[in-house]
């Protein structure tokens, strides 16, 4: 199967819909001069496709403002998969990779603090078979963050 593709029009959709998801269909057509029926269809194929997904984002800074917490993990070579696959079911979890370099796995998620943090990393991650060491660092100010980077990642299962 050939791998979905993007066009221009498609671009120029994603460019209104990056700046406010709730715009409707009829505005973009409107400002892109295209028909309303055509950016509904387009934004259903660029879904279906696992392109984009429209979601509403929530901002770090709340009633209970969270860090950004980074946890390298090192692992047996023969279950970085299998521990990677594991971590990221884990409910606090917001991203998992498989990474060269220093560390095996990278885990990123958000905590209240950095007890929490310890928490997380000795009673979950550390318990699991297979993990040898992870290292972890608090975010102490955030300087940027662009949403925009995002990109959907299907499962392969």
């Amino acid at each position: 199967m050939s791998k979905p593709r993007i066009d221009d029009v498609d671009r120029r959709i994603l460019e209104h819909l990056a700046q406010d998801g709730r715009r409707s269909n009829r505005d973009i057509a409107s400002e892109l001069g295209l028909g309303e029926g055509t950016v509904r269809g387009r934004i259903k194929r660029l879904q279906e496709n696992n392109i984009i997904k429209i979601m509403a984002l929530t901002s770090f800074a709340g009633p209970e403002p969270q860090q950004l917490a980074y946890i390298g993990v090192r692992a047996e070579l023969a279950l970085v998969e299998e521990v990677a696959k594991a971590i990221a079911k884990m409910e606090f979890v917001r991203f998992v990779a498989t990474m060269m370099g220093r560390y095996d796995i990278l885990v990123i998620t958000l905590v209240k603090d950095g007890s929490e943090l310890i928490s997380l990393v000795n009673e979950e991650i550390m318990t699991l078979p297979g993990v040898k060491h992870a290292d972890t660092t608090l975010a102490v100010k955030g300087l940027k963050y662009d949403y925009r980077w995002g990109r959907i990642v299907g499962t392969e299962e």
